[in-house]
């Protein structure tokens, strides 16, 4: 399913990324939105990049919307610079993301760490790619590799984490968590806190076209085109169902 723009958008995802490397590592200013999170003129000049490019559907983008994407069978999902924290801080684990829904659910993205040089693209259907190389995500190891965040890493998720089996922790920055698991180099990533739509978006498409999935607290997949863009908690994971590793007695429901 449109695929045939497909090798357009990894480029255009690329494209953004330089762009926000002109600001990396340098003095920029940095404005605080209205959930308090920040915004960098890096952030801005990547949607601009990204937006103007894109075609044909609707975006809906961290930075900007264009279009009806809530009504919209099929839209764009954009975060022009997830982990704007790790940014501004100077650490290279900051992405572009973008990826294609349909009928609310992601079928297609592609995630560009720029300062690291790395790329991942894919979706169900479509395989998983990183810089061109087929990747899948793995069984489940032991001890478990459980992904942490390092801005967000709140005391339920640190509850989710300890009572979990035997595991150890992995730190992956922004939607890096996701290509993690898809590269076999993690097992589970649990967020039990505040994120957006599309700050998944792009990285479940990869995870599910690495064979991995995704699942909110009751079980169910994550819906996407929402009037409010706010996900509900949810857990990620390789090729073992995420279902699985939900605390007991709330499995299913």
């Amino acid at each position: 399913m449109y695929s045939d723009s497909f090798d357009q958008v990894v480029a255009l995802a690329r494209e953004a990324g330089r762009v926000t490397l002109d600001y990396f590592q340098s003095d920029f200013e940095v404005y605080d939105k209205a959930d308090d999170s920040p915004l960098t003129q890096a952030d801005l000049a990547a949607d601009r990049v990204i937006t103007a490019a894109l075609k044909d559907f609707p975006i809906r983008s961290e930075e900007s919307g264009h279009g009806d994407f809530v009504n919209a069978e099929t839209f764009w999902l954009v975060d022009p610079l997830d982990g704007t924290k790790s940014f501004v801080a100077g650490h290279p684990d900051y992405t572009v993301n973008i990826a294609l829904i349909h009928q609310g659910r992601p079928v297609w993205g592609v995630i560009d760490a720029p300062a690291l040089g790395q790329t991942w693209w894919g979706g169900p259907g479509h395989g998983a790619f990183f810089n061109g190389e087929p990747m899948r995500a793995s069984a489940a190891n032991t001890p478990l590799r459980v992904l942490a965040s390092r801005n967000h890493l709140n005391a339920a998720t640190h509850a989710f984490i300890e009572a979990l089996p035997a595991h150890t922790r992995v730190q992956r920055g922004s939607s890096l968590k996701f290509c993690a698991i898809a590269m076999g180099e993690a097992d589970l990533y649990p967020r039990l806190g505040p994120c957006c739509e599309w700050d998944t978006g792009a990285g479940e498409a990869i995870l599910m076209g690495a064979g991995g999935a995704i699942c909110d607290l009751n079980g169910a997949p994550l819906a996407y085109g929402k009037v409010d863009a706010l996900n509900p908690f949810f857990v990620a994971s390789g090729k073992t169902n995420p279902v699985d590793y939900l605390p007991q007695g709330q499995q299913g429901q």
